[in-house]
Order: C-alpha cells, then structure tokens, then sequence
C-alpha cells in the first residue's frame, strides 16, 4: 500500500507566538515514528516533512496530488488561530480528486476526535492515543480491503455516530518501536526521546489525557536508546534534546535507568539537554549526567505558590524547586524554568509569592527569560483536567479551532487585570527581541562578555512594571483601562530602549 506521513506546515501565531507549545516537543517525532512503523509492516512510505521542505500549503497540496497515496497520515498539531488552513487543505485534496483514506493521528485529533469527525468532513478517520499501531493495523486493514470498526483506537464517521471501537492499550514495552524516520539530522541539535508519558497528572497538561487520561510513564531501556543515539552520533550528530515530557522517570529505578544510559553514552563525547521535574534531581543523578554531556535544562516548576500547585495537582514543593535550581547550579547548569505567573485561580497573594520566588531564585537576571517568566499563564485546552474542572464549574467558554481552547473567567478581576498588561508589555520586548535592526535584538544576548546596556534596562523595567501593577492593583479598586495602561507601557518602553520599531503581537 502507498502511503504518505505528512507533518504539514505550520504557521506562527501572531497572538499566541510565545505561549508555550500546547503539544509536548516530541510530537515533532510522532510523524517518524509512523513511518518508520509502516514501512517495517511492509508498506510503501513517504514521509513528507513540510517543516524541512519548506512548502506552504499549496506546494504541499500539489506534491500530495502528484504522489496519490493510497493513505493520507496526518501528524495534525494545533498551531492557534491557524490551525484552520491544515482542514482547508483536507478539504482542497478531496476537492481536487483525492481519493485515499485521510486519517489524522498526534495530540490534537487524540483529545479533539469527535469534534473533528463531526464538522471536518474530509477526514475518513482519527487515530485515538498512541500512533503507531493502531496505524499499521488501519494500513492492512485498508490494503485488504477489511472493516475497520474493529480497530482498537480508531475513531470513524459511521451510520451509529461517531464511534470507536474501544481505546487502545498503549504498547508497555516501547524497545518494541522501530527507530523514527528522520528527514534531517543536519541540524545542530537532534531531537531523541527515551520515554513516553509522565508518572502525573497536572491540570493543564495534555500528556495523561492522550494515554488513556492518566498518568503513564513507560521508559525505553538503556541499550536501545544508545543503540539510536550511537547511529546518529556515526552520521556526525553531535548534540541532542531528549524531548520526553519527564526524561528521569519515577523513583529509584528512575535514576538507575538514567546512570545506565549515562554509563553508555558517555564515551562518545556528546553533549544533551532534557526536562524533568524538580523532584527527580539529586546532586548523585547530575553528576552522572554532566560527566555525560548534559549542558541544558528545562525544569517544570510552574508557580512559587503553595496553593497554586495544589491547584495544579503539581505533586512538587517549593522546596524541591528551589532545591533542584541550587544543585543544578551547583553542577555548573542554569536552568530554564516552565513557570506559570497567571492562572484562573489566582490571588493577587499568589502572584506576590511568585514574584518572591522568582527573585529570591535569581531567575529575573536575563530578559527573554524574564519577559517569558512574568508572562506565561495556563493554557486551559480541551482533554485536560483542567478544561474539563473549568467547563463543570461553568467558567469556561469554548474558542478556538473547534473549541480546542477554552477561555476561563478569572476568580479576581485585579489578577486578570495584572495579567492583561504584563503579557502585552512581554509581547512587546520579545516582538522586538526578534528584529535584527532592534538595540535588544536576542543574538545581543549572545556576547556573555560584556552585558548589553538596553538588555539590562528593558530587563529593569519589566521587573519594576510588575511590581508597580501589583502594587496599584492591591491599593484601589478603581484601575486604569487596560487599553489606555497599554499605550503607556509602550511610550515607556520605546523611550527606556529606543526601540525603533514596533510591530504589535
């Protein structure tokens, strides 16, 4: 059978740029992964990387018409207003004489499939959770010319409704994968992942919802990873991204699994970044991982509010927090930290402890991470627990492409009023942070020798603005317009860092 993994184009929010990515980073992987699952079952593939290519829709459009598969693999990812132009192209290749099975895979179509199949009428199906699979049985079902209602995690348009025939277990023991196809590896950094799912169940992530909605970690073992990663590092790669939404894993065997890995990788001289949780560090674990080539960090640590993680079903203290940011300095790595300022729920005591714990940590020193720090808030997107509480509690009202998102009334109209300007001002600095002709362009950042002067003062004043909202908000009830408190902002800023262009986010 003739097939065709496609990761389509994306197109950059003009509004959401900077909202961290609403699908876990290895989704990037997810289209490899299907192909390299197809091609192992016998299949004809091509994998059609539009994110190398370059293609814009129409391009893609035309090359799919020119190749006409048999099957259509979609890795679909929400990508904001935008998201749109990926159906319109579904609906453009039927229109224009495609006949194969369409089918959408990844996080999007997992925790949207009934919206899909019940608006979106050029897909044929929706592949529920775990690709790989349910794909290939779909594949020879299709090539046999077999019912598919019998396939475990797939969702079809049938004369019944919208219907599946019941959720697929996801595959315990994931060595059993072949190695994801990959387009590229001319990349400076190359992306790998070692383990799947995450041991918890926070409120704003999508992770637990796509593997059956609950927490699910499954790790590769170590030989099998070294096994991919010592065939890239052969064809000259030489950095990598462990992009698992929890790299270390539970416990004790946790970290055994990860000193093995080490113990294996050490010798080829490679350097690697990761994410985990604060609780998962300890001096032992990161020595194991420095002697290694671990040289960058992102560590999930969300609020420096009590409350607020309770609320987040965190599952992690300040404590842990600000021991993990002490003992990764200790190693020689400083951290990027995933951090969410603005919540539905939040106080304006909240945000006064998560400033304190921002400051007290030296985490607002550098501006693209200060100005990522006191702006990020909770993406509240349907399958998470999180949508679900605010949809129950009557507080959420569906937007987005197919009520993807949801957009939640805050709790104190002073927190939502912080919130409205501090990420406009945020915006602003990082918009700019991004043109070449601005004196804080971020390759500016680049020259640690010698810290750039407008750097340091567009850094002050996001630090003394939030200070200032926090106090004018907490002192009266009578508060400027958000618009008009806009338009001062970005007099204040344009006059603090001569800034000679602006384009508005």
């Amino acid at each position: 059978m003739n097939i065709c993994v496609l990761e389509h184009p994306r197109v950059r929010s003009k509004e959401r740029f900077n909202d961290i990515a609403n699908t876990p980073l290895w989704s990037c992987l997810m289209g490899g992964y299907a192909a390299s699952g197809l091609r192992s079952a016998g299949h004809d593939v091509v994998l059609m990387d539009t994110t190398v290519t370059g293609w814009d829709f129409e391009k893609t459009e035309q090359e799919i018409l020119k190749l006409s598969p048999d099957m259509l693999c979609v890795n679909a990812v929400y990508f904001w207003e935008n998201t749109g132009l990926v159906f319109d192209l579904l609906a453009n290749l039927k229109k224009d004489g495609f006949y194969g099975h369409i089918t959408l895979f990844g996080f999007f179509p997992t925790l949207a499939y009934a919206a899909i199949l019940e608006n979106i009428a050029s897909v044929d199906s929706v592949v529920v959770g775990e690709c790989e699979n349910t794909i290939i049985e779909l594949a020879d079902s299709l090539s046999k010319h077999k019912n598919l209602d019998s396939i475990a995690g797939l969702c079809l348009r049938t004369e019944h409704g919208i219907t599946i025939s019941k959720q697929r277990i996801p595959e315990q023991n994931i060595d059993k994968f072949y190695f994801p196809e990959r387009t590229n590896t001319d990349d400076q950094t190359v992306s790998i992942l070692a383990s799947r799912g995450c041991y918890n169940h926070c409120a704003f992530c999508l992770v637990p919802s796509f593997y059956n909605d609950g927490p699910l970690w499954r790790g590769r073992s170590p030989e099998n990873i070294y096994q991919e990663i010592s065939a890239l590092a052969d064809k000259g790669c030489k950095d990598f991204y462990f992009v698992d939404p929890n790299f270390i894993g539970p416990g004790k065997k946790g970290k055994e699994r990860i000193n093995k890995l080490m113990e294996l990788i050490r010798p080829l001289n490679i350097t690697f970044g990761m994410e985990t949780r604060p609780n998962d560090l300890d001096p032992n674990i990161l020595e194991s991982l420095v002697s290694s080539g671990f040289k960058t960090l992102l560590l999930g640590i969300e609020s420096g509010s009590t409350s607020v993680l309770g609320n987040l079903n965190k599952g992690a203290s300040i404590n842990s927090s600000e021991n993990a940011i002490r003992i990764c300095r200790d190693a020689g790595i400083e951290p990027e930290v995933g951090f969410l300022m603005f919540v539905p729920d939040s106080t304006l005591e909240d945000l006064e402890h998560n400033f304190e714990f921002l400051q007290k940590n030296n985490l607002l020193d550098r501006l693209e991470r200060t100005a990522n720090l006191l702006s990020h808030r909770q993406l509240v997107l349907m399958g998470t627990s999180g949508y679900r509480m605010f949809k129950k509690q009557g507080r959420l009202i569906k937007a987005g492409v197919l009520g993807f998102e949801g957009e939640v009334s805050y709790q104190d109209s002073r927190v939502k009023w912080v919130s409205d300007i501090m990420i406009h001002a945020c915006l602003f600095v990082l918009e700019n942070m991004e043109q070449p002709n601005s004196p804080i362009y971020w390759r500016l950042c680049e020259n640690e020798g010698e810290r750039n002067i407008e750097l340091v003062k567009a850094n002050d004043y996001l630090v003394k603005l939030f200070k200032r909202l926090l106090t004018d908000a907490a002192k009266t009830s009578l508060l400027p317009t958000v618009l008009e408190l806009k338009q001062v902002i970005e007099k204040e800023l344009l006059n603090t860092i001569n800034i000679i262009s602006f384009a508005s986010p």
